[in-house]
């Protein structure tokens, strides 16, 4: 059975059953090239993404070297294949800014290559984004979920995507400011005064 359950948030452990089988619990799994896990999985799908997005590039490699095609075929070419893989699902993506810087240097490095500009070449990145009409990958990652939200948006009022975005979870927030905990350094800079 191709069935799996995995729980977030929950304390129980019952099995869930379907007829008289129980279905496997798992703490993580790959559905439709996605890797979700109970704690949302950005960190571990931004590494996953960065592993298969290489292959992509390298596959290409005759073709970012010949000289016959232009810098413009080329860069669309590493946007339609290259990039689409990378960013794949990045609409979802909890993304802090060092796994942003890590996709950053995957891409530079991609077209650094793709211009043949060596390391001993200093060009800023500024400079090989305006030469290569790209923008920063923090920036395409926002105007993809732009994009995703505005698509929901439009669909019908009783649409499941729709309505997600409308939920409203019930419950109270305590209200005020967290209490600090006491730190080891703390209570021993109370000590000292």
């Amino acid at each position: 059975m191709k069935s799996k359950v995995l729980r977030v948030g929950t304390q129980t452990s019952e099995a869930v059953m379907i007829g008289d089988q129980p279905l496997e619990d798992v703490d993580a799994f790959c559905f439709l090239g996605r890797n979700i896990d109970q704690e949302g999985g950005t960190s571990k799908e931004i590494k996953a993404r960065i592993g298969k997005a290489p292959a992509a590039f390298i596959t290409l490699g005759r073709f970012w070297k010949t000289r016959d095609i232009s810098l413009k075929t080329k860069l669309r070419i590493f946007n339609s294949n290259v990039k689409s893989v990378l960013l794949y699902g990045c609409e979802a993506w909890n993304a802090s800014t060092m796994c942003i810087k890590r996709i950053q240097v995957f891409i530079n490095r991609c077209l650094r290559r793709i211009l043949r500009i060596k390391w001993t070449d200093k060009i800023s990145n500024e400079s090989l984004w305006e030469r290569t009409r790209q923008i920063p990958a923090g920036d395409e990652i926002g105007r993809r979920r732009w994009r995703w939200i505005g698509h929901t948006l439009r669909k019908p009022c009783g649409s499941i995507t729709k309505n997600v975005l409308d939920w409203n979870p019930q419950g109270k927030r305590s209200r005020g400011r967290k209490t600090q905990r006491k730190t080891q350094r703390n209570v021993e800079k109370s000590q000292r005064q």
